[in-house]
């Protein structure tokens, strides 16, 4: 009897250690007939017992597709694997349908994927981050200029807001004519705490982009930084990522009255 007990321990001893890991879970959703998958980390001891910051991270146009794994593969969901045992919060991480923005359809997509997770992990709405690479970057721009009061605050990697000469398409937003879009858009940015990085030997998005929206943001007095990696080509986010006073920094803010 005493043999069996302590066995019975073990086994649910093993299963609540087990329960605590990190890990990934495949989600999807329904939007306007369709349906979307995406993928959720949990992180290590998460509990139904208090609310969870929650992160969402828009991937690159490399990992766009509908077979929810691609976008796995860059940025944030690698170094969550390899550094993520201690990170405290949930990530939500949908994926772009091949040739698509992060605009329309699939900003509409990200954002009923963020609010499902907010309700089902759940997630603090005081403490809800964005953060994206390259077309995720674009993406982040366009998603702090939309949702105003939903995010406490941004880490923008590799993004811009004028497309690059073989994809104009990827812009943000649409400032009138003759306005500078710097200024446009730094003014719906208005209070958010932003944390812009980039390599400085970008050939794919040029650092120009990133340099000339912090110098806008910073004349509105908003809470910017800028990192720029010396020599470092489009692939700014593994430096970026590895940061380590990028975490703190950003889970230290919150929205007083949220819009999610």
């Amino acid at each position: 009897m005493i043999r069996r007990l302590a066995l019975l321990l073990l086994l649910l001893t093993t299963a609540s250690v087990h329960a605590e890991a990190q890990h990934f879970v495949e989600r999807k959703l329904n939007l306007d007939g369709h349906t979307y998958r995406y993928q959720v980390f949990v992180p290590a001891g998460w509990t139904a017992k208090r609310e969870w910051p929650v992160v969402l991270f828009l991937h690159g146009s490399g990992e766009r597709g509908a077979d929810n794994q691609k976008q796995m593969t860059q940025g944030l969901p690698p170094w969550l694997r390899d550094h993520g045992a201690d990170f405290p919060a949930v990530v939500v991480i949908p994926q772009a349908p091949d040739d698509t923005l992060w605009n329309g359809q699939s900003e509409r997509m990200a954002m009923q994927a963020l609010r499902e997770s907010v309700k089902a992990y759940r997630g603090d709405k005081h403490r809800v981050y964005l953060t994206g690479l390259s077309m995720g970057g674009y993406g982040s721009w366009q998603f702090a200029i939309d949702h105003p009061g939903v995010f406490a605050a941004a880490a923008i990697i590799c993004g811009g807001i004028e497309g690059p000469a073989d994809e104009p398409e990827l812009k943000v937003g649409n400032p009138p004519a003759g306005r500078d879009p710097y200024g446009w858009v730094a003014d719906r940015v208005g209070r958010l705490p932003v944390w812009i990085f980039h390599g400085s030997a970008d050939t794919v998005v040029p650092p120009e982009g990133s340099r000339r929206m912090h110098a806008a943001l910073e004349k509105r007095g908003t809470d910017v930084r800028f990192t720029e990696f010396p020599g470092v080509n489009h692939g700014s986010w593994v430096p970026a990522y590895a940061t380590a006073e990028l975490w703190p920094w950003m889970f230290s803010h919150k929205v007083a009255e949220p819009e999610l």
